[in-house]
């Protein structure tokens, strides 16, 4: 039996997945779209509103490139590798740093080994370590969090791994804290304002609505980094940058806020064909107007920085096609 007769039996992620993975095209696949999920984040933050703007942008051209994209909610960029390498979704929104660990199989991705399969559609927006503490907590600096109560992020979220890698350079040990937790993104702002934590950490773009709620509902504040501390972390890991946060963004928060981060990024895998990789970049670069709209922090996307800025795994052959098509400058 055929692999559109099968789709057209069944429309189960298995044989849909087989069906991209082929890049099978019939007047039997015509009938019903294909299915695309991309994997993004907790509702709290941006990756999920991200997500479902690409994919309306997708899904708005359905009748020409018989493609139908959904999003899933995921604990974050970490979980969203291992989905990739456990193929449960076709694409992933993923931090650009997390994306280089995946890829070259380091850090912590080192005992399942490197992903080579890896492949890049294109960036999107600048995402922050971001460090906000309750006013009555004492911490006007990173140093200050020792013997503090910090939430560092849940397991499989770009945050955790980030933290695993600050806490060694610093010469900290879990010890060190008098709580250490890793709450849900959507739980952060909640327990620092309940004063059950004294802060918590978030890699995201900005403004976000969980710092927002943080600001909005207690006293609270954004801890800027130390000039010596953004050197110390960027010169033990070059895939971060310097980034400032813009002052007024928050309640109470006026100043500009120093600290370092990293790039949101689509990623796929080898396996997804390339006239789909192609739709997929078409149908966002097309409409970077309507994306823009639909998130304050996709605000100021241009392709020429989208096809390079982040990227650091080879571009999917779709994508390539599109950006030489189009004379867009790639790596």
């Amino acid at each position: 039996m055929s692999c559109m007769r099968l789709c057209g039996v069944s429309l189960t992620n298995a044989l849909t997945w087989m069906c991209l993975t082929l890049g099978i095209s019939s007047s039997a696949s015509a009938a019903t779209p294909v299915s695309l999920t991309i994997a993004t984040g907790n509702v709290s933050g941006v990756y999920y509103p991200a997500g479902g703007a690409i994919c309306r942008q997708i899904n708005k051209s359905q009748r020409q490139h018989m493609l139908r994209c959904s999003v899933t909610t995921s604990e974050g960029s970490v979980a969203n590798i291992q989905k990739l390498r456990n193929k449960e979704v076709p694409l992933a929104l993923v931090q650009s740093n997390i994306q280089q660990y995946a890829f070259t199989g380091t850090a912590g991705f080192a005992q399942n080994g490197a992903m080579p399969q890896l492949r890049a559609l294109f960036s999107l927006y600048p995402e922050a370590f971001t460090l906000i503490a309750r006013q009555d907590s004492n911490i006007a600096r990173f140093s200050d969090l020792k013997g503090k109560r910090v939430d560092i992020g849940n397991t499989g979220s770009g945050e955790h791994a980030t933290m695993q890698l600050l806490l060694p350079l610093f010469n900290w040990k879990l010890t060190d804290f008098s709580v250490l937790s890793g709450l849900n993104a959507d739980e952060r702002a909640q327990a620092l304002c309940d004063n059950q934590i004294d802060a918590f950490v978030y890699i995201v773009g900005h403004p976000n609505g969980a710092i927002r709620e943080a600001t909005n509902s207690c006293d609270t504040r954004l801890i800027s980094f130390s000039p010596e501390e953004i050197k110390t972390i960027l010169s033990s890991y070059p895939e971060y940058h310097a980034m400032t946060i813009p002052g007024g963004l928050y309640q109470g928060n006026d100043n500009d806020i120093n600290t370092f981060g990293v790039t949101s990024t689509l990623l796929t895998t080898e396996d997804l064909d390339e006239e789909t990789a192609y739709q997929i970049v078409k149908a966002t670069m097309e409409n970077l107007t309507q994306l823009e709209r639909s998130h304050p922090a996709l605000r100021g996307l241009k392709p020429e920085t989208m096809a390079t800025e982040g990227l650091t795994v080879p571009l999917h052959p779709g994508a390539l096609r599109y950006y030489r098509e189009h004379n867009i400058p790639v790596k």
